[in-house]
């Protein structure tokens, strides 16, 4: 079989699973993205003459690919947040990304320095890599789809889930917020042997301050002026109709582009502009066709992803694991994040079975595989020790993503479906139970 017609056949098979396999199996208990993984090690393991996915040769792909996902993700999930923005309402998001991520980086970076034995630079990009919240992978913990009726004399909580709005939430702006960080792993590898600290500096006014200003602020111009666009006129035509919901996969990529061009960090600008897309006319129920589009590119490119890092994990991406690097990325997973969240929620009004799940609940995904592709293609051989550590970085990183996906995909509709039937049980709790649409999955 030939190599093109073989590499269609997976794109196909990746694509048809994304779209019927919710269907198929709404009422089971299973994680979507595990199997997508094991469809990609079952593909690539048959005789069908396609080459065998190699991040690491194919470092260009591997972002850019990973890049796509992620941002029509954060489209997704900036939609389908029904709460208002002040600053009391989002105070756990405040807390995840001001106290639980920069605790996790720091862990991952001590753990990668003191027990696996990298150097500084390697150790920080681990910690970088491995903080964020994927907004791809967390479907089942997430926000539901948008309403169309935002009361905003309501109490924040009561307008939606604390849990599902705060991992929605998180996993929106922490994607973000690690760029600085990758940033830093890359200069200080680049710094190696000198005594100057000229380029701490340097990396904290640009990487850190401007990028991220810029990234917030092109992200709000971009989401009112598009905004005052999509709802400006009703559909009326046939082919409107047809296209309903596309303007969220435009509004993704000219929010992204345009910030990039301006060098701003583009993923918080994507955020910032589908929560100003939401905010601008609460009571609309476009706004539903707008994340039902995101949402279905996004499945459809995630299934795709999966499949090839299945494919990559039948080549071997995992072979150099050792025994203690499988320890370090299980403790990543089910001690690190969970310990980081519990410390970040402390003193807050969430009962602590919420905060449990919301602690336990940093799904690592395709954002990992992004920034982790992103650093070793920017890295030069001024920053050679980081390129030097690609093959290990890539195993470690992998293990640590498929470890979620099994964890995370296991548990994650049976703890949220209890925790649901507590809310409704319990009066109390003056919160409104939110349902899962399998359809989403």
């Amino acid at each position: 079989m030939a190599a093109y017609e073989a590499a269609l056949l997976v794109a196909g098979i990746a694509i048809f699973g994304a779209v019927v396999l919710p269907r198929v199996l709404s009422d089971k208990p299973l994680s979507f993205p595990l199997i997508y993984v094991a469809a990609g090690v079952v593909l690539f393991s048959l005789p069908l003459g396609v080459e065998i996915p190699d991040p690491v040769r194919h470092g260009d792909l591997a972002e850019r690919l990973t890049e796509f996902v992620v941002i029509i993700a954060l489209m997704g999930a900036g939609l389908k947040l029904d709460r208002p923005f002040d600053w009391r309402a989002w105070s756990s998001t405040w807390r995840l990304l001001g106290i639980t991520m920069p605790l996790s980086m720091v862990a991952a970076a001590l753990l990668g320095w003191g027990v696996l034995g990298t150097l500084l630079p390697t150790a920080v990009l681990l910690g970088a890599v491995v903080a964020p919240t994927d907004p791809v992978l967390a479907s089942d913990v997430q926000a539901t789809a948008p309403t169309e009726a935002v009361d905003e004399e309501i109490e924040p909580e009561e307008q939606e889930g604390e849990v599902r709005f705060a991992l929605t939430s998180e996993a929106g702006l922490n994607d973000g917020l690690a760029f600085p960080f990758t940033h830093l792993a890359i200069a200080t590898a680049a710094a190696a042997g000198t005594t100057s600290l000229d380029w701490l500096g340097e990396w904290f006014l640009v990487h850190f301050l401007y990028e991220i200003v810029v990234g917030v602020v092109m992200g709000y111009l971009a989401g009112q002026l598009l905004a005052r666009v999509i709802f400006s006129e009703s559909v009326t035509t046939q082919l409107g109709k047809v296209m309903e919901g596309a303007e969220a996969l435009a509004v993704t990529l000219v929010t992204y582009g345009a910030t990039e061009l301006v060098h701003g960090y583009g993923f918080i600008a994507v955020f910032v502009a589908a929560l100003e897309l939401r905010h601008y006319e609460w009571e609309h129920e476009y706004y539903v066709a707008l994340h039902d589009y995101a949402v279905m590119v996004e499945r459809i490119v995630m299934a795709t992803v999966l499949v090839l890092f299945g494919g990559a994990i039948a080549g071997g991406l995992l072979a150099r694991l050792t025994l203690l690097d499988v320890a370090v990325g299980l403790a990543l997973v089910l001690v690190v994040r969970p310990v980081a969240g519990v410390v970040g929620l402390l003193g807050t009004s969430m009962p602590w079975s919420e905060r449990l799940v919301v602690a336990s609940f940093g799904i690592r995904g395709i954002g990992s595989f992004y920034y982790l592709a992103f650093a070793l293609n920017e890295a030069s051989f001024g920053e050679m020790e980081l390129l030097v550590a690609a093959d290990k970085l890539w195993a470690l990183v992998g293990f640590v993503v498929l470890a979620s996906i099994v964890v995370h995909g296991i548990s994650a509709n049976w703890v949220m479906d209890a925790l649901d039937r507590t809310r409704r049980d319990d009066p109390a709790s003056g919160e409104v139970a939110e349902t899962v649409d399998p359809e989403s999955s």
